[in-house]
């Protein structure tokens, strides 16, 4: 009986320390996946014109693979595609086949090395994605226009009855003048379609996981879905889509891998996207209307949108800032090349809160000023803010991805010109650049985990040209303050007695009222 007494008390004390043991390991690891918890900052990029591998001067899979390095360096941990699909159109929406990868990129083995390199490297993938519209080339077109009997009758919209007269895509259109010259017919594709849902749910699930073995190493960490709307071009047809199409999808996607993430774009860019949230369990929407704040340089605009935003979007959802994409004009543009305006409008789009997404060249300050009609009836006029990232001071070079060169207007207003200063050469060792500029705030939010992952909260003060705000995570707490005018100001911000350490800039606290130089960006770390 003492024997077994004995036996008995020592489980218990095994087991107790097993516990303890347990305990102070579980603790640790909680600890040290926050610490290393450094939020995320996306690299938006159009893969055909970031960098060539193979002289064809477009840029390609393997040219962008060569350039994670280059990624890292910045210090970006996410990379953003355009589609990747075989398209007629160069950027790769509307698909002629949702299976293929356009040849000018590569071939689906170099689309799977990069994405393992991307994840041996410690970074994340996402792919974007239009499964809205297909052009006259892909299977579903050729087989069920004028054909009654096709297995893909119901794939896409017809105009009638005999099936003769595909839908209009987006803006009532039947076909887009491509930059080329060529014309490229269009048609809707029906969402409400069983068998189109089941399709999509396959061809997202192969992206997520190609070799099907779930590990996830060779899939994407999630999609960007383009032009995502509740009702499609207000098609009679094609509504409550969000809870009908995209959320079902969704749903799969999430059953086959927990951490995929889904982010729509706004079809309608004023749209702030909250029922996308609510009606299809979207993870991020776009944060458009901050980024129209932030390039303002309006304190009020600033705050409202800002508190908005971020005090309305659901816990566990998030919001991408950005002061540039693919559709819009580039900020440097936009700032009218103020160096001055661009490093506050880079620091604010970085360090205010939500995903921060910078588009390729933006680090360097690429200008580009496109959109509908500067070339006539032509998808040539994005080209402008779509130009080949330049890597060179002579604007020319191993890698170039000029594959516009000579085919119009855009080429002989590009905004490539040598020696201007707006290069990866001419700036990546001149510490005074903008390109440093952004690798030292990126470092700055990566290495604080208040700027990365914290609660974003206005803080008051008493200049009309100066926006001030905090930042918390749990216990740490930082402090921006940004001039945004080009004129010294002197500003009373409301505070408790806190000490206050700079993080970034020069000027130090000791009461709340300082002075800014003109654009000048301060942090503090507050304790």
């Amino acid at each position: 009986m003492k024997k077994f007494i004995n036996s008995i008390l020592m489980n218990k004390i095994i087991l107790i320390t097993v516990l303890f043991l347990t305990g102070i390991t579980n603790t640790n690891a909680q600890t040290n996946n926050h610490t290393k918890q450094k939020g995320e900052i996306i690299y938006h990029v159009f893969q055909r014109s970031f960098y060539d591998s193979n002289g064809d001067l477009h840029g390609d899979l393997n040219g962008l693979r060569q350039k994670l390095d280059y990624l890292q360096n910045l210090g970006v941990t996410s990379i953003l595609l355009l589609p990747l699909y075989e398209a007629d159109c160069y950027h790769n929406y509307f698909a002629n086949n949702f299976e293929k990868i356009d040849s000018k990129y590569g071939t689906m083995n170099d689309y799977i090395a990069l994405v393992k390199e991307i994840h041996k490297k410690g970074m994340k993938i996402y792919l974007d994605m239009e499964t809205q519209y297909v052009t006259e080339k892909h299977k579903w077109w050729k087989d069920a226009v004028g054909n009654l009997k096709s297995p893909y009758s119901n794939y896409i919209l017809f105009q009638d009855a005999a099936h003769t007269k595909p839908e209009t895509m987006v803006f009532g259109l039947t076909e887009l003048n491509s930059y080329d010259g060529s014309k490229i017919k269009v048609t809707t594709v029906n969402l409400k379609s069983k068998e189109v849902l089941d399709y999509n749910i396959k061809l997202f699930s192969f992206f997520a996981d190609p070799n099907k073995d779930g590990k996830f190493d060779d899939g994407v960490d999630g999609f960007r879905l383009d032009h995502t709307m509740d009702n499609l071009d207000k098609k009679p047809t094609l509504t409550n889509l969000l809870t009908e199409f995209w959320l079902p999808l969704i749903k799969k996607l999430k059953a086959l891998n927990g951490n995929i993430k889904f982010m729509a774009e706004q079809a309608e860019w004023r749209d702030l996207g909250f029922d996308y949230f609510e009606k299809a369990d979207i993870d991020r929407v776009f944060a458009f209307g901050l980024r129209g704040a932030i390039l303002s340089f309006k304190k009020q605009g600033i705050i409202k949108m800002a508190d908005t935003l971020f005090k309305s979007t659901p816990k566990g959802k998030e919001q991408i800032v950005f002061i540039e994409n693919h559709d819009m004009d580039r900020s440097a543009t936009v700032l009218k090349g103020d160096s001055s305006k661009e490093r506050v409008a880079a620091a604010l789009s970085l360090l205010i809160g939500g995903v921060p997404s910078i588009y390729y060249g933006q680090e360097i300050g690429m200008c580009g000023h496109g959109g509908f009609g500067l070339f006539g009836n032509t998808d040539g006029n994005d080209i402008p803010t779509r130009e080949a990232f330049e890597w060179y001071k002579s604007g020319t070079g191993k890698g170039m991805a000029l594959w516009y060169k000579n085919t119009g207007p855009w080429w002989d207003h590009t905004n490539i010109k040598p020696n201007d200063g707006i290069s990866l050469e001419e700036q990546q060792n001149n510490k005074n650049s903008l390109f440093n500029f952004y690798k030292q705030i990126i470092s700055l939010r990566k290495n604080n985990s208040a700027l990365s992952i914290g609660n974003y909260q206005n803080a008051e003060n008493d200049n009309n040209y100066v926006f001030s705000f905090t930042r918390q995570a749990e216990k740490e707490k930082v402090l921006v303050a940004v001039n945004l005018s080009n004129e010294n100001q002197t500003v009373n911000i409301k505070s408790s007695n806190a000490k206050y350490i700079p993080l970034y800039g020069t000027t130090k606290i000791n009461t709340s009222n300082f002075k800014l130089t003109p654009y000048e960006i301060m942090v503090w770390k507050i304790q």
